[in-house]
C-alpha cells in the first residue's frame, strides 16, 4: 500500500482504486458528526453535475452556489459569513458569471478570476464550480487533499497554490491513467486524496487492503468523475 507518508507518492493504480472504492464508507464515517453530509455529497458528486451537463450552455444557479457553499462548510471548516455573502449574489449574476467561467475553460486561471468576482466566492469555492463541471479539468481545493501534495502545507487560500496543486493533481491523473486501462481525473484524484486523509483519522481500517482484494475488489459504490 501506500506509505506512511501519504497516497500522493503511490504510483499503483490498483492502490488508488481500492481508495477510491471506500469513498462513501468514510463519507458516512464522517457523517457521525455532521450530519447532512450524505444527502450534500450525493448532491454535489451526482445531482449537480448531471444538471449542469443537461444545460445547453454549462452553468450554475444562484440556489445551487448556495448549496455548494453548504457542502463546502459542512465537508470543512464552518465560516457562515460566507454563506451570507454567497447569498447577496443575484440570480442573474450568478449564472451569467458561472457561465463565462466555463467558456473560458481549458484556462482554468482565467476561469477561477471569473468566478470570484462573485461575492463571497474565492479560489477554494470556485475550484467546487468548476470540478462539478468540469472533472477533467479541475479539482476542488480540499484542505486534505492540498495537505496531501508535497510542498504545499500550509494551505494558502489563493490562485496562485490552487494551481500549484492542480497542476499536481493533473500530473497523478495522467501517470495513474497511463498506468491502467482507467480514465483518472485531477477530481477523481483529488477525492482519493481526501478519502485516505480522512480515513486515516476516522477509520483507517478502510485501509487495509488485502492483496486478494487488491486483484478481486469488491463491489461498491462510488464516483469516479
Amino acid at each position: 500500500m501506500a506509505s506512511g507518508s501519504g497516497l500522493y507518492h503511490c504510483s499503483d493504480p490498483k492502490k488508488w482504486r481500492r481508495v477510491s472504492d471506500v469513498y462513501w464508507e468514510v463519507v458516512t464515517a464522517k457523517a457521525a458528526k455532521q450530519k447532512r453530509l450524505v444527502e450534500l455529497e450525493k448532491w454535489c458528486q451526482e445531482e449537480l453535475p448531471a444538471n449542469m451537463a443537461a444545460r445547453p450552455h454549462k452553468s450554475l444557479t444562484l440556489e445551487e452556489l448556495e448549496k455548494l457553499m453548504d457542502w463546502k462548510l459542512t465537508r470543512g471548516k464552518f465560516r457562515p459569513r460566507l454563506k451570507q455573502l454567497v447569498a447577496y449574489n443575484s440570480a442573474g449574476a450568478v449564472e451569467r458569471c458561472s457561465g463565462r467561467a466555463f467558456l473560458l475553460l481549458p484556462d482554468v486561471s482565467a476561469a477561477i478570476q471569473e468566478l470570484c468576482q462573485l461575492k463571497g466566492v474565492g479560489p477554494a469555492t470556485a475550484s467546487a464550480v468548476l470540478s462539478a463541471g468540469a472533472p477533467d479539468m479541475a479539482a476542488f481545493m480540499a484542505d486534505e487533499a492540498v495537505e496531501s501534495v508535497p510542498g504545499l502545507s500550509p494551505v494558502q487560500y489563493n490562485a496562485k497554490h490552487y494551481l500549484r496543486y492542480l497542476g499536481a493533481l493533473q500530473q497523478k491523473a495522467e501517470a495513474l491513467s497511463n498506468a491502467s486501462e482507467e480514465e483518472w481525473t485531477p477530481h477523481r484524484v483529488e477525492l482519493c486524496l481526501w478519502t485516505w486523509k480522512v480515513a486515516q483519522k476516522l477509520c483507517p481500517k478502510l485501509l487495509e487492503f488485502s492483496d486478494d482484494e487488491e486483484e478481486n475488489p469488491p463491489k461498491r459504490q462510488k464516483t469516479q468523475r
